[in-house]
Parts: structure tokens; C-alpha cells; sequence
């Protein structure tokens, strides 16, 4: 199924069964009333919201005045606000190209040991909300990745049990502020001022909607990139993804267990060869560098537009689109 969060007046905004071909949503107020909600109770929950979905996907009219036509920009993330966000960065043909073009060689235990930091999740915005930075200078950057939603893990969940805790899939917009992140990275602490909000796709949809395109591990479909209208990449998903989310979930909870609402990011989607294109720019400057390219590929403008999105292989669209604006913040 696919559930979506409509913005209203609250923090958590209003928990929402969405139709397989992203038309219709229905309110799902009787069962849950935010996503958190239905994650803290998904054996509650989950068989209720099916009953939901079955229904909106077979007549909405049934539903009455209960559906409408889904508008992706009355939407929130699907989880406006968790409990954590884990990102990890495990496509290594993004982090050895990214190294390569500074100089810097990848250690051997990047192939051992996922590399995984711990963002801010107190405000995660909505598919179409803007990209906001006070300056074009501080490198505004794209981040295409897949997320996964977890219900409760245990501490020391092994990698063969991790993906039974998978509840729902996304795509995220890791949004990167380039220029700030070296300084920051040279302090030894980690991020904060270069990461921007993290903007989530329309929809987060079960590990059994994907069908065979989710392995319980890795999903196996092209993520497809655009900037202002034309391709930017469509790197797959599946492949040369160094450590599985089965590896990435037991890596977070080696000494600790997660709580249910969890969110934990692929990290950039990239393949070796770099043929498919990229899901970030600063891959693409890497690229450049590397092979002595000039002008070099410039990071995002205000008024530029990204899009990220996954298809089946059928062409429709699965979590529907990031579609976002870049923009100075808005006045207060």
C-alpha cells in the first residue's frame, strides 16, 4: 500500500491511503491519525489501512466523500518529523570518485564497515516544498537516495533478520549545502550547517508493493534525476550498492535499538562507470575534475527546479516526484 501525510494545522499533519496510481487518497483518521501513529502500532494499524487501500484502488466512489484527487503539493513528507534519520553512504563508486577528485585514496575499511551519520529530523518538508538557502554561494546541492521506514529494532539485530523490520520505502532529497561542509567535516564532528532540510517523496509505500524490484535488501530500479527539465541521471538503485539495507539497519543498531518511526537513508545512488549520469552535482564536479573539464557543472541557482523520481518497469510512477524549487527563504 502507499500512505502519504496531507499538511493541515498540526505538526504531524493528517495521515492519508493513497491510491496505487497516486489519484485518489483517503484519510485514514479512524485508524491512525499520523504515520508515527500507525508505525508505533503496525500490526494494529497495517491491516486496517490495507482494507483502506484495497478499496481506493477498486472504486473511490465507495470511499464517498471520504476521497478526493491527491495534489502532491498539499502534501508533507511522509513522516514530517522523527524520531531519528540515519543516512548512509553506501554506493562506494560515489564516495571513491568523490575522494579521487580531492586526491585522497578510499581506506580499505569503506568496503567492511558502512560510513552512517545521524541528521536532523525535527523538520523534514514536503515533495514539492522549496529548496531555501540565504545564499547561491553556500553550494546548494542535490541528494537523490531511497529510505527505509522502520518499525522497532532490536539492539544487535543481525543483517539476515534486519530487513523484517522494514515497513515502508521512500526517496529522499538530501539537500547539501557544499561550500559549508568542509569546514565543518575538518572540526572532526560531523554536520550541521551543511545539510538543509531533507525533502521526502509524495508517498512511502510497502516493501510488497515493489513486487520483485525489492530484494528485501536493495531496491532494483533506476532512480531517475532531472534539473530544470533536462536529465541529470538515472543511476540503478541495485546496483553497486556496497552494503544492503539489511547491513545498513544492523550497523545502526549494533548498540542501541531503534525505535519505531526510525528513518534510514541509502546514501547518494551511484554506479561505477558513471555511464547512467548522477544523483548529485558534486559527483558530477568530481567527474570533471578527474578528467580535467572545464567550465565545471555549477551547483543549484536560485530558480532552478529538481526532480527525482522512481518508475516501474511498466512507466508509472511509484512514490511519485520530488519536485522541488531552489529559493531564498521565505520572509517571515
Amino acid at each position: 500500500m502507499k500512505l502519504a501525510t496531507l499538511k493541515d494545522d498540526t505538526r504531524d499533519g493528517a495521515l492519508l491511503v493513497v491510491s496505487r496510481d497516486l489519484k485518489h487518497a483517503t484519510i485514514a483518521y479512524d485508524v491512525a491519525p499520523t504515520l508515527q501513529a500507525a508505525l508505533d502500532d503496525w500490526d494494529y494499524a497495517s491491516p486496517q489501512l490495507q482494507t483502506l487501500y484495497e478499496t481506493l484502488n477498486r472504486s473511490p466512489q465507495a470511499l464517498g466523500s471520504r476521497a478526493f484527487e491527491l495534489e502532491p503539493q498539499r502534501l508533507a513528507a511522509p513522516l514530517p518529523r522523527a524520531y531519528q534519520w540515519l543516512d548512509g553512504s553506501a554506493y562506494l563508486a560515489h564516495v571513491e570518485l568523490v575522494r579521487k577528485a580531492r586526491g585522497a585514496s578510499m581506506p580499505a575499511e569503506f568496503k567492511r564497515d558502512p560510513l552512517m551519520y545521524q541528521g536532523d529530523s525535527q523538520w523534514f518538508i514536503g515533495p514539492c516544498d522549496p529548496i531555501e538557502a540565504a545564499s547561491e554561494d553556500w553550494g546548494i546541492d542535490l541528494e537523490a537516495e531511497v529510505a527505509v521506514f522502520l518499525d522497532d529494532v532490536p539492539m544487535g539485530v543481525k543483517a539476515d533478520r534486519a530487513s523484517e523490520h522494514v515497513r515502508l520505502l521512500a526517496l529522499v532529497n538530501d539537500v547539501s549545502l557544499r561550500n559549508l561542509i568542509p569546514a565543518e567535516l575538518a572540526k572532526g564532528f560531523g554536520f550541521v550547517h551543511g545539510k538543509a532540510a531533507t525533502a521526502f517523496s509524495p508517498v512511502a509505500v510497502t516493501p510488497e508493493e515493489l513486487g520483485d524490484a525489492w530484494d528485501g535488501r536493495r531496491l532494483k530500479l533506476p532512480m531517475r534525476v532531472s534539473v530544470n527539465g533536462k536529465p541529470f541521471g538515472s543511476p540503478d538503485c541495485g546496483t553497486d550498492m556496497q552494503f544492503g539495507f539489511h547491513q545498513l539497519i544492523a550497523h545502526a543498531a549494533a548498540t542501541r535499538p531503534l525505535g519505531a518511526g526510525t528513518v534510514l537513508g541509502s546514501g547518494t545512488i551511484s554506479n561505477y562507470g558513471y555511464e547512467s549520469g548522477h544523483a548529485c552535482i558534486a559527483e558530477r564536479r568530481a567527474l570533471e575534475t578527474v578528467k580535467k573539464v572545464e567550465p565545471q557543472t555549477p551547483f543549484l541557482r536560485f530558480g532552478d527546479r529538481v526532480r527525482i523520481e522512481v518508475l516501474d518497469t511498466a512507466g508509472g510512477s511509484i512514490f511519485g516526484a520530488i519536485d522541488q524549487p531552489v529559493s531564498p527563504p521565505a520572509v517571515p
